[in-house]
């Protein structure tokens, strides 16, 4: 077992954390909520050139209001089954940002569904049809591990 993380990229991603973030992996989101417990939910999300996490959702979505609230959030990434032990977690700062979301949420609909897919598209029509905004976390913590 090796835990890679070294004092220099221990609030930053490295290229190798990219190249696995840039994997259809499913995130693992988790927003500060006082003394209630975060509640993991899995969620699409973008890693960026500028070393940033990226997703979409509704603007009036719990997890926007518990950051609007308190900014704090993470997110794990987990390898799949079937692939040696691998994960990257990011804590940070998230902000809440009002445009870009329906061309993120283009660009992940691409990258999780075959939008050969008639009903795929339909899903993606109907979540571009919708109200989005972009949460960014600011990576503060990064921390990963592999096996």
């Amino acid at each position: 077992m090796s835990n890679d993380a070294t004092p220099t990229d221990a609030s930053s991603l490295t290229g190798q954390d990219l190249a696995f973030l840039r994997r259809p992996l499913h995130g693992f989101l988790s927003v500060a909520a006082g003394p209630v417990p975060p509640q993991p939910r899995p969620v699409w999300f973008e890693a960026t050139d500028e070393g940033t996490i990226q997703l979409f959702t509704a603007p009036d979505s719990l997890k926007v209001r518990r950051l609007r609230r308190d900014p704090r959030a993470s997110i794990v990434v987990a390898a799949p089954v079937g692939e040696r032990e691998r994960w990257v977690s990011v804590a940070g700062r998230t902000t809440v940002e009002p445009e870009g979301a329906h061309d993120l949420a283009a660009r992940l609909g691409a990258r999780y569904w075959d939008l050969d897919d008639p009903a795929r598209a339909a899903d993606l029509a109907e979540i571009l049809a919708a109200d989005q905004v972009r949460l960014v976390i600011h990576p503060e913590t990064v921390r990963r591990y592999s096996y």
